[in-house]
C-alpha cells in the first residue's frame, strides 16, 4: 500500500514510500533513456542513499505528529526497506533492499 509519494522535507525527497509485509518500503526512481552516462542503479550514490535515509528519518518523525490516516500504521512499523526502481527506456527493473 503506497502512503506517499515525492514527500519532501528538508533533507531530501522520497519518491515512493509504501507498506508492504509490515515493513516500511522506500523506494528511489532513477529513469534514463540510455546508459550512456551510467545506469539508473549507478546514479544511486552512497551521498544519494544517505539523503534518503535521512528524509526517511525525518518521514517517520513526522508520522509521530500527523493527521495522516496512515500515520498509525506507519508508527508500527519497526523494519525499513530501501528499493532502487530503474527505469531504462521502456524497461523497469526493481531493486529489493538495496541499501
Amino acid at each position: 500500500m503506497i502512503v506517499a509519494r515525492n514527500w519532501r522535507c528538508k533533507r531530501g525527497e522520497l519518491d515512493v514510500v509504501a507498506l508492504h509485509d509490515r515493513m516500511l518500503v522506500v523506494c528511489e526512481v532513477k529513469a534514463r533513456a540510455s546508459n550512456a552516462f551510467g545506469t539508473p542503479a549507478e546514479a544511486v550514490t552512497p551521498a544519494k542513499q544517505l539523503k534518503v535515509r535521512r528524509a526517511t528519518a525525518d518521514f517517520r518523525a513526522s508520522m509521530h505528529v500527523s493527521h495522516d490516516p496512515f500515520a498509525s500504521l506507519v508508527n508500527t512499523v519497526r523494519t525499513v526497506r530501501f528499493d532502487v526502481a530503474c527505469v531504462l527506456g521502456t524497461q523497469l527493473e526493481m531493486l529489493e533492499d538495496i541499501f
